[in-house]
């Protein structure tokens, strides 16, 4: 490999490293943290390839697949534990709850379909005022 490709290379590496330090640094959520945790794994993951494609040894080769697998396994579980659910999310509802939630969807549908259906009533009517309806 070519010294002038392994030092353009290292040097990007290098910056890109500082710069996501500086994020995972800063801030400001949880959320900025552990992408730039993730993102810093994967310059690790480059940094080794980098070497290992200019000494020719492949025996790095897998230290980059259990590295990939670290950070993957590392960035899902902490998404899992950081992720907000409602309270009442995971929890069962009880027969009356489940009609009760019914009959709310089903008032709050009725109601939107007659505002709808008397709101283009009323544009018709205004629209073309010559055609009466009979009724």
């Amino acid at each position: 490999m070519s010294p002038i490709v392994l030092w353009v290379g290292g040097l990007m590496l290098a910056a890109a490293a500082v710069l996501i330090v500086a994020r995972i640094e800063r801030g400001p959520s949880m959320l900025d943290r552990t992408i730039s945790l993730d993102m810093l794994v994967s310059i690790v993951i480059a940094v080794l390839a980098l070497c290992s494609g200019a000494t020719g040894r492949t025996d790095l080769v897998n230290v980059l697949v259990v590295l990939a697998l670290i950070g993957f396994v590392g960035s899902v579980t902490l998404a899992r534990f950081v992720a907000v659910e409602p309270e009442d999310e995971g929890r069962i509802l009880t027969p009356e709850e489940v009609r009760a939630h019914d009959a709310r969807m089903r008032a709050a549908l009725a109601k939107e379909s007659k505002r709808r259906v008397g709101g283009r009533e009323d544009a018709m009517r205004r629209a073309y005022p010559e055609h009466e309806d009979p009724r």
